[in-house]
């Protein structure tokens, strides 16, 4: 496993993290044998988040039966809209999060609190002020967003510098080598694609760290389907996948990386991640698997490397690798 530093988090971060927008975490089921061994492996974040049903009450339970809350770097997610309101962002709505998240996480601070989803004419200062007030009672580490555009974060962050209030220090957009062609979900946000390289210039100028979220696209290069079998790819892609990656020109990029990942002898899902963790951004993943033996070559892939040429050909930037 490979580490990274996030601002005001003691504990070296796992470049991957494991994901719980799945079973058995959001039944609220038993998770430590997964949990476990995801931590065997040298994972040290766990990616959670309050609207994940419960997969913060399986993540509470394991590491109190565990007794290593103390080693584990926690990010959750607050703000999201409920079936009450699309507009979740206000003091109120983020500490009430932050409250029922600590309980059934059973513990009395969250490492990284990100905001999960914007509301544009909302001024910026209301959750600035209300995560560093947090901070400040040192209930969070760090704070950040999830699905935020580039533009308010931006704002957030000038209007932090200008009053003397901690910034935004982590962002976890969609990215992954799929091109996101439609939101899958309503309000999320990517930094794919070629519209968006001068967003990725300016992570990567910033250094601000990028947990990029469905890195492989909701299972778009697990290998479950080749290039070449749509209905294969139709059956085994969900239709929140199906909605933002069934595309033609995804569909390319799977081809590329067949052929790739045969030259160096390693899985189209290696391959994908072995892109995402080639780009000059501060990059880190949050992946969801109950296999162990899945995450562990999702780890290996840290250790593949690809020229610029070889990243440009798999995102169809360049017809060849010439």
């Amino acid at each position: 496993m490979k580490y990274g530093k996030i601002l005001n988090v003691d504990l070296p971060v796992s470049r991957i993290l494991m994901g719980t927008a799945s079973e058995p975490f959001q039944s609220g089921g038993d998770a430590s044998e997964i949990l476990d061994a995801m931590f065997e492996l040298g994972i040290t974040a766990i990616d959670t988040a309050r609207n994940y049903g419960l997969a913060e009450k399986s993540l509470g339970d394991w590491m109190e039966k565990r007794g290593n809350r103390d080693r584990v770097v926690i990010f959750s997610k607050c703000a999201h809209p409920d079936e009450f309101s699309s507009r979740r962002i206000s003091e109120k709505d983020i500490r009430e999060d932050f409250a029922v998240s600590t309980a059934l996480l059973k513990t009395d601070y969250i490492d990284i609190y990100l905001l999960h989803r914007d509301v544009r004419d909302v001024d910026v200062s209301v959750p600035v002020e209300v995560l560093n007030a947090l901070h400040s009672e040192g209930k969070i580490r760090a704070f950040g967003v999830s699905n935020w555009t580039l533009d308010r974060i931006i704002e957030a962050n000038e209007y932090a510098s200008a009053h003397g209030q901690i910034p935004f220090s982590v962002s976890s957009p969609n990215y992954s080598l799929a091109y996101q062609a439609e939101d899958m979900w309503g309000g999320s946000v990517t930094i794919s694609g070629p519209e968006n390289k001068a967003v990725r210039d300016w992570y990567a100028d910033t250094r601000m760290p990028v947990v990029a979220h469905s890195p492989m696209a909701r299972g778009f290069f697990s290998g479950r389907f080749t290039s070449g079998d749509r209905e294969a790819a139709a059956a085994s892609l969900d239709e929140f996948a199906r909605k933002g990656f069934y595309f033609e020109e995804n569909f390319e990029r799977l081809r590329r990386c067949e052929i790739m990942a045969a030259r160096k002898g390693c899985t189209v899902a290696q391959l994908s991640v072995a892109w995402l963790f080639s780009s000059p951004m501060d990059m880190f993943a949050a992946i969801s698997t109950s296999s162990p033996q899945r995450m562990a070559q999702n780890i290996a892939a840290l250790d593949i490397e690809l020229t610029s040429a070889e990243r440009d050909y798999l995102d169809l930037v360049t017809d060849s690798l010439d």
